[in-house]
C-alpha cells in the first residue's frame, strides 16, 4: 500500500494518505473537553437496513415512495446525495462498515455463506470494540451476516438480539406463515405488530429504555433484514402502491447491446422468463410496500427515542448496505452489475447543535468505509488505526469520485471496479467489455459508451484515477503487471486499438 496519496491526486479526488489518521477539526469535541465533565460523549444510534434503493427513499424525489419518518430525519440533519456502498454484497459491505478497510483487504470478497470467504475477526478494532473499550454500553439488534464464526458479542457489544428469537416467537405462539418460495415477493399474513419489522421496532425501543437509564454514553445498532427480496409487507402496507400506478425503473428498458454476458446470463440464473414491466411492476409495489412498513417502524424507534428526552445528545445515523435491482435491468437482486440501482445508497445523519438540520451534502461518500471514523471522531476517540475511510463529520463537498467493487457470488467469480463522477461512471470488468455510461445524458446506463473513439480521453483519465485508487486502497487486483496494464496501457480489446 502507499503511506501518502498517489502523485497528480489532491483531497478532492478523496484519497487521503493513510498517515493522515483520522485528523479532527476543531469544532469536534475532544476527549479531554468530555472527560472535563462539561458533557458526556453523545449516543450514537445506527440504523441500517438490507437493500434499500437511495432513490427509493422520499426525500431523494425520484419514485413515489412514502418514507416520512426518514424524510423526518433527513429534515432534523444531513441528507447525503452522493453515498455510493463500497461493494454491493452483504457480508463484505457490513463488514467494511465495522472495521473501515476494504473486504478485499479483509479477502471478504463476497458473501462467506455462499462460496467460502475470509470474514472479520475479533483482533480486528472495529468501532464498535472501540466503543466499548471508551466506556459506552452497546447493544446489537437484528441482521449480523458480519462473520460466521463470532457474534456482536465478540465485537465489543454487551447484548445480541438476533432474529432467531423472532421466529422462535412466531413458533411458540403457533404464528409461523407459510410462505411460498418465490423470490418475487408475497403478503405477509400476519398482523403488523407481529411483522419482523415491528418486532425489531419493540425490541429497539426495549433497548433505548434499558440504555437510556444508566449513566454511560450507549451505542445501539438496528440492523433490518428489510427491504431485501422476497418482499414481505403486511397490511396496510402490502396493498398500499398500486402496480398500475408505478413508473418503469429508468433503467429497465435494457436490450444488453453491448453489455458483458454476465448480464444477459442473470435473468437466466434467476430463472425470471421473459418479464413485462407490468409483471414487475407487481414485486416492485411489494418493494415499495415493505419500504415503507420499515419507515413506520423506524418512526417508532425515533418517537420513542424523543419521548426518552435522548435525541438532543444522539448522533442518530441511517444507511443500507446497497441497493438493489428489483426488475432494473430485467434483474434481480444485486450481483454481478455496479448500476446505480445497487451502489447508490441512502444515508442521513442526524446531531443536533452539531449537523446543521435541513443540510445537504452532495459529495461523494462511500458509507460504509467512512463510518468507523464518523462515529470514533463524534465519540472523541482517538485511533491507532489507519483508517481508509474519511469522517463524515469533515466538509465532503469536494469528494469527486464514488468507487465501488464486486468479486462473486452465488452464481461464480467475477471481477468488477467502478469510478463514477458526477457526469461519468467508468466499470472496469476484467474478464469482459468494460463499460461508459454518460449519466447526464443516460441516467439509466443503458448505453455503454466504450467503444466510442473520441471518448477515449475521458476513459484513460478515468482508468488513470481507478488504477491510483486501487493501489492507495490495497486492492490486490492491480498488484501484478497484467491487471495494472490493462488500465494504465488501455490494453482492453474495446480500447487498444485506439489507445
Amino acid at each position: 500500500m502507499l503511506s501518502t496519496a498517489p502523485a497528480g491526486f489532491n483531497r478532492e479526488d478523496k484519497v487521503m494518505s493513510q498517515a493522515n489518521m483520522l485528523s479532527k477539526p476543531d469544532s469536534v469535541c475532544r476527549p479531554e473537553k468530555y472527560q472535563s465533565g462539561t458533557k458526556r460523549p453523545p449516543n450514537i444510534l445506527l440504523i441500517v437496513t438490507d437493500q434499500l434503493r437511495y432513490d427509493c427513499i422520499g426525500s431523494s424525489g425520484r419514485y413515489p415512495v412514502a418514507t416520512p419518518n426518514l424524510d423526518r430525519l433527513a429534515s432534523r440533519g444531513r441528507r447525503y446525495t452522493n453515498a455510493y456502498s463500497p461493494i454491493p454484497t452483504c457480508c463484505p459491505a457490513r463488514q467494511t462498515l465495522m472495521c473501515g478497510r476494504t473486504a478485499e483487504t479483509l479477502g471478504a470478497y463476497w458473501n462467506y455463506d455462499m462460496i467460502p470467504a475470509k470474514s472479520l475477526t475479533p483482533d480486528i478494532p472495529t468501532f464498535s470494540s472501540e466503543l466499548k473499550r471508551a466506556g459506552y454500553s452497546t447493544s446489537f439488534i437484528g441482521k449480523w451476516h458480519v462473520s460466521p464464526d463470532y457474534s456482536p458479542l465478540d465485537f465489543g457489544y454487551d447484548k445480541n438480539i438476533t432474529h432467531d428469537e423472532y421466529h422462535h416467537m412466531l413458533r411458540d405462539i403457533g404464528r409461523t406463515p407459510a410462505f411460498k418460495k418465490d423470490w418475487l415477493g408475497e403478503e405477509n399474513p400476519l398482523p403488523l405488530e407481529l411483522s419482523e419489522t415491528h418486532w425489531l421496532a419493540d425490541k429497539a425501543i426495549g433497548e433505548l429504555e434499558r440504555l437510556s437509564e444508566g449513566s454511560s454514553p450507549w451505542h445501539l445498532s438496528v440492523d433490518f433484514n428489510e427491504p431485501h427480496l422476497p418482499c414481505r409487507p403486511s397490511r396496510p402496507f402490502s396493498t398500499m402502491y398500486d402496480p398500475r400506478a408505478i413508473p418503469r425503473w429508468q433503467g429497465f428498458d435494457n436490450d444488453f447491446h453491448d453489455k458483458p454476458y454476465i448480464q444477459r446470463q442473470q435473468p437466466l440464473n434467476w430463472q425470471l422468463g421473459d418479464m413485462s414491466w407490468d409483471d414487475w411492476s407487481r414485486t416492485v409495489a411489494l418493494y415499495y410496500g415493505i419500504i415503507s412498513q420499515t419507515d413506520d417502524a423506524i418512526g417508532r424507534i425515533l418517537d420513542r427515542l424523543d419521548s426518552l428526552g435522548a435525541q438532543e445528545n444522539t448522533l442518530i445515523i441511517f444507511t443500507s448496505d446497497h441497493g438493489d435491482m428489483c426488475g432494473s435491468h430485467h434483474m434481480a437482486d444485486k450481483h454481478y452489475v455496479l448500476y446505480d440501482d445497487v451502489v447508490h445508497v441512502p444515508l442521513i445523519m442526524s446531531w443536533q447543535g452539531k449537523i446543521a438540520a435541513g443540510s445537504v451534502e452532495a459529495g461523494f461518500v462511500n458509507n460504509c468505509l467512512d463510518l468507523m471514523p464518523t462515529i470514533l471522531e463524534a465519540a472523541g476517540i482517538e485511533s491507532g488505526e489507519t483508517l481508509l475511510g474519511e469522517s463524515l463529520l469533515s466538509d465532503r463537498s469536494n469528494s469527486r469520485y464514488a468507487y465501488s467493487t464486486f468479486n462473486g457470488q452465488q452464481f461464480g467469480l467475477y471481477t468488477m471496479r467502478m469510478i463514477r463522477g458526477e457526469s461519468w461512471k467508468y466499470i472496469w470488468n476484467t474478464t469482459d467489455v468494460d463499460e461508459l455510461y454518460n449519466l447526464e445524458d443516460d441516467p439509466g446506463e443503458l448505453d455503454n459508451l466504450i467503444r466510442r473513439p473520441e471518448l477515449l480521453p475521458v476513459v484513460t483519465d478515468l482508468r488513470q484515477k481507478l488504477y491510483e485508487r486501487l493501489t492507495y486502497l490495497g486492492d490486490p487486483l492491480v498488484n501484478n503487471e497484467w491487471l495494472k496494464n490493462q488500465l494504465l496501457l488501455n490494453l482492453k480489446q474495446e480500447t487498444a486499438a485506439r489507445a
